[in-house]
């Protein structure tokens, strides 16, 4: 395929950002290494997301092939992703400006409000957008209630980007369900993963020293109360001799000052595992495939999930995974085979199944030889980027074979 000058979208989710926080985990992971595999195949990328720093350069040259732009839209600092869509005028403005004098092959955005900024700024050029929402509005509308701090703006500008964008990319087979019911009927849309870095995710390597005599259960991800660490916390009263790591929020010296640290440290002493349960902040990301492989069993419970990467991370260590029976978790994490599943929200069965896991060291030894095997042969960023290059490749040949007046109107005023 000729090399390509793509550029990405993701006005929250930086590539560069520090992970961890309340708005960077799997988006941020998903946008650098796909936009990393890009630029190992030849092509150009460019991935443009908001400045949140003064001292940010507008240009940061990530990896060969690869740079992200630091867009001026709104206060140079940290704005909460639900705060941002007010800002995204300007965004779209400044992406327009800098794509008018050399236009990219593709713009493929990430999240609702790239998109809706990638289309605005596309259209006038004739640019073809394809679209990776990460999460929808009305799954988390669904679950969260009242207490879903979404702008008013976002499901209707969901439904706008399924017929605005060329192509939609879904991550997972329950994503696309959700779509159709959206009123995706232009196409139907792409399922291409979320993927891992096997290079750096694998069974061999340093393995984080941990007390003797007991098993350890792993958590990683964002500690927002929708991913279910406080279900994990509950579960553990439940399973004798096991302790519990979770890793993720502020760093080590901010926990004291986090309000949600503070409320799972009141979960784990009502349920009288606090001398069991270590909070560990933020691990650096070289750190974190050691913390996975010191791991008996990696729990991923989340109330609902787009995809989740982290178990991919630790399949691909050799661990097995309890996860919830929700979104993409229910495609990468084979029931029986590569870990099991429970229903979300419910820490009794949690509790059954990591009692189930580790009880039988035979049966998690064969979960994670088979995790292993999966990832390498479906979740490689190689195959992700690849099955991604095949969409923007069918989104270009139908844009060339449209006549020049329909490649007008569609590229709108």
């Amino acid at each position: 395929m000729t090399p390509l000058r793509i550029a990405f979208v993701s006005e929250h989710a930086s590539p560069l950002a520090t992970l961890g926080g309340a708005d960077a985990g799997g988006q941020n992971v998903h946008v650098a290494a796909l936009a990393r595999q890009l630029g190992r195949m030849g092509h150009q990328v460019v991935v443009h997301t908001r400045r949140d720093d003064p001292a940010l350069p507008e240009l940061v040259e990530m990896a060969p092939g690869v740079s992200v732009h630091h867009v001026d839209a709104g206060p140079a600092e940290p704005v909460p992703k639900d705060e941002l869509f007010g800002h995204m005028p300007r965004f779209a403005a400044e992406l327009q400006r800098a794509w008018r004098g050399a236009p990219p092959d593709v713009v493929h955005t990430h999240f609702w409000m790239s998109g809706w900024a990638g289309v605005h700024a596309a259209r006038p050029l004739g640019v073809p957008v394809v679209h990776t929402f990460h999460a929808l509005g009305v799954v988390k509308r669904r679950h969260q209630g009242e207490r879903d701090t979404s702008p008013p703006e976002r499901q209707g500008v969901e439904r706008s980007l399924l017929h605005d964008c060329e192509r939609v990319v879904a991550t997972c087979s329950d994503e696309v369900f959700e779509l159709v019911q959206l009123g995706a009927v232009r196409h139907r849309p792409a399922v291409v993963p979320c993927g891992v870095d096997t290079r750096r995710f694998r069974p061999e390597g340093p393995v984080e020293p941990r007390a003797a005599g007991r098993h350890r259960v792993v958590v990683v991800g964002r500690l927002v109360e929708r991913k279910g660490v406080a279900d994990v916390i509950r579960a553990l009263a439940e399973v004798p001799g096991a302790e519990l790591v979770v890793a993720g929020g502020p760093d080590a010296a901010r926990l004291a000052d986090d309000p949600e640290i503070a409320r799972l440290r009141s979960v784990a002493v009502a349920a009288g595992v606090a001398d069991r349960v270590q909070l560990r902040g933020r691990v650096d990301r070289d750190h974190l495939p050691a913390l996975l492989r010191s791991a008996d069993v990696v729990a991923c419970v989340p109330w609902y999930e787009p995809f989740g990467i982290v178990p991919l991370e630790a399949m691909a260590c050799g661990v097995p995974v309890v996860a919830s029976a929700v979104g993409g978790l229910v495609d990468t994490v084979v029931d029986g085979v590569t870990g099991l599943h429970v229903p979300p929200r419910d820490p009794a069965a949690l509790a059954g199944a990591l009692r189930a896991l580790l009880g039988d060291t035979t049966r998690r030894a064969a979960m994670g030889r088979a995790g292993v095997e999966r990832v390498r042969a479906r979740y490689t960023w190689a195959r992700v980027a690849a099955a991604t290059l095949e969409v923007y490749r069918d989104v270009l040949t139908a844009g060339r074979s449209l006549p020049a007046g329909e490649m007008a109107r569609a590229a709108g005023p």
